[in-house]
């Protein structure tokens, strides 16, 4: 397998499509009805980005983080964001040792390849702003010496939409630097009595098996990062993003940021249907999820309750796409 040039066999190819839906089937041991969001989910692992879910509290925000620990077989870690947590405690810091009369490094709790920040708007905008060089650079600066984060790295955050009390809301600074935005909402009827009877005497993540570790998503990242995408589809990437900085009810639309983002979920996702191309129908469906946090709407938009989504699904619409043939 030569990963430096992405030249693989189909037989590796189809290994590594097997792989990436070993990891969705063992999610979705624990995770109920929410097949879309686990996919997302993975997609972005593959991509190289971060994940904010936001939702009310027991829909299975956490589960669905540890879950996906698991079954990539990394290293995981939860910090629960509270006022009191110290931006120390995410990237570490140096303590004096009287016996060697020299400082060590204790690493933080970002030195790992998953970090849940569970309720992140919660904690203050300085422990916020502690993930941000980690987020963008795969690193952390502790008194003018830098470390590498573990490779790979991810960082899935929560929030309560539903909850002012006692929050920080996230700068667009921090909201940017998250690929994807998702939501779980409430299982269905049938989904919740599926929870409770799969719940009563045991939890079903310990059915979860691990299926890679961290050299397959190594593996996996370097191949999704060499998917091939058109010309024209990465022009259609630009008109979709850019076309939100037009839009009369936009008071600020996506950055180029995004645009990088939406093109490398778009590959991370043609490769969870098994193809080394992105279609039109890639961007289109990873689109909002990859796009819609990052808009701030004007007060005029928010009076009619029209949603960023209600925007982004106007201006793909409108927005052509390349002829399918094209690849």
């Amino acid at each position: 397998m030569d990963l430096e040039n992405a030249i693989l066999k189909q037989e590796d190819l189809e290994r590594l499509y097997d792989l990436t839906e070993a990891l969705v089937t063992e999610v979705e041991k624990v995770i109920v009805g929410k097949h879309t969001e686990v996919v997302l989910l993975v997609t972005a692992l593959l991509a190289g980005g971060h994940v904010l879910i936001e939702d009310v509290p027991g829909v299975g925000k956490t589960t669905l983080a540890a879950a996906l620990a698991r079954a990539a077989g990394l290293k995981f870690r939860r910090a629960q964001f509270t006022p009191d947590v110290m931006a120390s405690d995410i990237t570490g810091f140096n303590i004096y040792n009287r016996r060697t009369e020299r400082f060590e490094f204790k690493e933080g709790l970002v030195m790992t390849n998953i970090l849940l920040a569970d309720e992140i708007n919660r904690a203050s905008p300085k422990t916020q702003s502690s993930l941000l060089e980690a987020m963008e650079e795969a690193r952390v600066t502790v008194d003018g010496v830098t470390y590498d984060v573990p490779d790979p790295f991810m960082v899935i955050a929560t929030q309560n939409p539903a909850g002012f009390v006692g929050t920080y809301p996230l700068p667009e600074a921090q909201i940017d630097r998250f690929s994807l935005k998702i939501s779980m909402g409430y299982p269905t009827l049938e989904e919740e009595v599926s929870i409770i009877d799969s719940r009563r005497t045991e939890n079903p993540i310990d059915s979860v098996r691990p299926v890679a570790g961290v050299k397959a998503i190594q593996t996996l990242r370097t191949v999704v990062s060499n998917v091939h995408i058109d010309p024209e589809v990465s022009k259609y990437i630009v008109l979709l993003v850019s076309a939100t900085r037009r839009h009369e009810k936009v008071a600020l639309g996506a950055s180029p940021r995004a645009s990088l983002a939406l093109m490398r979920i778009s590959q991370a996702y043609a490769f969870m249907h098994r193809r080394m191309y992105v279609l039109p129908e890639d961007v289109a469906a990873v689109y909002r999820s990859t796009i819609a946090h990052r808009l701030m709407l004007k007060q005029e938009a928010k009076l009619e309750r029209i949603t960023a989504d209600d925007i982004l699904t106007e201006i793909l619409r409108r927005t052509d796409a390349p002829y399918k043939g094209k690849r």
